[in-house]
């Protein structure tokens, strides 16, 4: 249980949700402590700038990095 608020928040974060609509979702009264908390889970610039360029050339990374797995979960 522990563990789901810090994943809903990143999931919510690399989907490029606000700060403010998190802080919101989650509860606090002030978004300045939501970022102070998950700042670490914001995806980087570098990764933003990637899918920007990506979607605007139409390149899907998913094709390039070969299809997923049926259940979810990766075999080695």
């Amino acid at each position: 249980m522990h563990v789901l608020r810090p994943t809903y928040a990143s999931v919510l974060l690399d989907a490029g949700e606000s700060i403010k609509a998190l802080s919101t979702y989650l509860g606090h009264a002030d978004p300045g402590f939501t970022l102070r908390t998950y700042t670490r889970l914001l995806p980087t610039s570098d990764d933003r700038t990637r899918r920007a360029i990506d979607t605007a050339f139409g390149e899907d990374q998913a094709a390039k990095d070969g299809p997923a797995p049926v259940d979810g979960l990766e075999t080695a």
